[in-house]
């Protein structure tokens, strides 16, 4: 059963059950009004009668005052007026009933005998209608006499009474049938809401995750459609960001491959004629790489240090010009197979750094991988280290395409804004920014050393060369 039932339902039970009582009270209220207001005035005319007859005729003969009596107690009413002796035989009727009639029978003639004020309600056995009988005991020296018992029927009162029950009914009918109305309405006002946000959840279990909830009113649901809308536009982001994180762990593993591939072409190339140095270093390079590949793989186990930049550095001493012609060695087979110049320099001067080798390592590889990427054959690169104000400063500078200055903005933006017109153009600024990223967490620590992160510290034009230097 949908919410919609569920509430329309508990509305209509609770607005049937509440009709219900109140149509309950109501009646019964209305019957007792009119009873009870009849029985106040026949009560009221029995008492003025008896309080008539002990003030005047207290001292007569109850039968042989009995015709007087009727004649002046239902002048002045127009329920029916019977006199009744001490014993219970009828004595006179103002409807002409027979006279001599045994009325010890009804219980109101036999309290009013005893002394008490007697109300009988009831069907009259000769008419079988409804009555309502009020009995006064007649007094004569503190001594009942007889009895005065008026009767009115009930016939066209509980007409009267039947036609406000009608009414009664219908007017809660009316109530029932509005209350389901509104409540199909504003079922709808809370149930729409959420089948737009099911209907929004199903479409991003799907794999859309474009999709918004409408916010309809400033309540609960829509408090839940601004959770839901903020829900997507983070997971929209974090696809995105998986996105990106793939390509550059893509990027990250080809790298490695690559220079393994490369080594092993130009060992099975120069088998025969490499030297035992060639062949060492080869193998040195191959080694290396292949523990860089496995650190690389352990690292993406724990993808949440990378997602929250909080990953872990492993600083230790590091020769800077060893470090930079080993760099050099390991790409040189590539470049050369591209026809790429590719030059070292790195003074032996330069000081021992504290730093981590492989996250280094993996910034002037992807460096260096990109500049051969987007440098044509016969162009040249160049990789150099120099000390400057305490600090070392390594630079990479290549021959190739360049990039626009109106481009220079995104290359340390996390992410890039509009489409890509070129895909060079951009291939190259998103190469440039994973690798500034990762520069930037190589040297990073408490006692930091800066990266540039301005066109000045990356100079370059369309169809000119690129240099990324930092420190």
């Amino acid at each position: 059963m949908g919410i919609q039932k569920r509430l329309v339902g508990s509305y209509l039970i609770v607005i049937f059950i509440t009709v219900c009582i109140l149509e309950i009270f109501l009646m019964v209220s209305v019957k007792y009004y009119y009873y009870n207001n009849i029985e106040r005035i026949l009560m009221n005319q029995a008492d003025l009668s008896a309080s008539f007859f002990q003030q005047y005729f207290a001292e007569e003969d109850l039968q042989e005052q009995s015709e007087r009596l009727l004649k002046g107690f239902a002048q002045n009413s127009a329920a029916q007026v019977q006199i009744i002796s001490s014993s219970g035989q009828l004595l006179q009727d103002s409807t002409g009933q027979t006279l001599g009639k045994n009325m010890i029978a009804y219980q109101d003639v036999q309290e009013a005998r005893g002394g008490n004020i007697g109300v009988w309600r009831g069907e009259e056995l000769s008419t079988h209608e409804d009555i309502l009988a009020v009995s006064y005991p007649l007094r004569a020296k503190d001594v009942t006499v007889g009895v005065v018992r008026f009767v009115t029927s009930l016939t066209e009162t509980m007409e009267t009474i039947n036609r406000i029950y009608a009414l009664f009914i219908t007017v809660g009918l009316a109530v029932v049938a509005i209350v389901t109305v509104l409540g199909i309405f504003l079922s709808r006002t809370i149930t729409s809401s959420i089948t737009e946000l099911k209907l929004a959840a199903e479409r991003m279990a799907e794999g859309d995750f474009s999709v918004t909830a409408k916010k309809r009113y400033q309540d609960e649901l829509g408090s839940l459609a601004d959770t839901f809308n903020t829900m997507a536009a983070k997971i929209r982001l974090n696809e995105q960001l998986k996105n990106e994180f793939i390509s550059s762990v893509s990027h990250e593993l080809r790298t490695p491959l690559t220079s393994i591939k490369g080594w092993v072409v130009t060992l099975i190339s120069s088998r025969e004629h490499s030297s035992n140095l060639l062949l060492k270093d080869g193998l040195e390079i191959i080694e290396t790489e292949t523990d860089r590949l496995t650190d690389m793989v352990d690292e993406l186990l724990d993808f949440s240090k990378l997602d929250n930049e909080r990953m872990t550095l492993s600083c230790s001493p590091l020769s800077i010009a060893e470090f930079i012609h080993h760099i050099g060695k390991q790409l040189a087979p590539r470049a050369a197979r591209q026809s790429i110049t590719l030059r070292v320099d790195a003074d032996d001067t330069l000081p021992v750094i504290q730093a981590d080798e492989n996250r280094l390592k993996q910034v002037l590889i992807n460096l260096l991988d990109n500049a051969l990427k987007f440098t044509d054959p016969n162009g040249s690169i160049k990789l150099y280290a120099h000390s400057d104000d305490n600090h070392v400063v390594i630079t990479v500078e290549d021959t190739g395409w360049g990039i626009a200055e109106e481009d220079m903005a995104q290359v340390l933006k996390k992410i890039l804004p509009g489409k890509q017109s070129c895909r060079r153009k951009w291939s190259r600024i998103i190469d440039i920014r994973a690798n500034c990223k990762a520069a930037w967490r190589a040297f990073t620590n408490k006692k930091s050393r800066r990266i540039g992160n301005d066109s000045q510290d990356l100079p370059s034009k369309v169809g000119t060369e690129s240099i990324l230097t930092f420190s």
